[in-house]
């Protein structure tokens, strides 16, 4: 959660910005933070989760100017923000796609392991586009790792998504 005094300053500061400029603070002051972690938030214990719901649910609320028995759902709708699991599971999805098609930075295609298919598709089975889930060892560091959780995400993912043609369209 924000801390009471940053809430409080944050508060104060609105008066003094317009709605937009308030707004575009408070978003660039959290998903940062959020977005400079996100692949390290895979996974996460529930409890952890809820914290950092709870940081996104007081951004809302600073935003819209809710009180904290009001609730944040409509705030979030018309922010267009995804919750913590979805947004999470969004970043994945689209780092798969931006590997998949040679997007991605370098580092990150160094952990993708090619595939000894002719066409060298990326962790791509050869009938569908269904990824290959690496082998780990421990089952709650390895299953967080990118090459396994972007496996099981882009799996989950419906097919009219995973064939999309353009980043645009994904």
């Amino acid at each position: 959660m924000f801390e009471e005094p940053c809430q409080r300053q944050l508060r104060q500061l609105c008066r003094y910005v317009t709605n937009d400029c308030f707004c575009s603070l408070v978003v660039s002051l959290v998903h940062s933070r959020l977005d400079y972690g996100n692949f390290i938030l895979v996974g996460v214990p529930a409890y952890l989760q809820r914290r950092l719901q709870a940081v996104l649910n007081t951004a809302a609320r600073l935003v819209f100017r809710l009180r904290c028995y009001d609730h944040e759902t409509d705030a979030f709708a018309i922010l267009h923000w995804l919750r913590l699991p979805e947004r999470d599971n969004f970043k994945l999805a689209l780092m798969a796609y931006r590997v998949l098609h040679g997007m991605a930075p370098e580092y990150l295609n160094q952990l993708v392991p090619l595939s000894d298919l002719p066409s060298r598709c990326r962790l791509r089975l050869s009938s569908t586009l269904q990824l290959l889930i690496p082998p780990y060892r421990l089952t709650t560091i390895g299953r967080r790792s990118f090459p396994v959780a972007a496996s099981i995400v882009w799996n989950s993912l419906p097919v009219y998504l995973q064939s999309s043609s353009s980043l645009f369209t994904f």
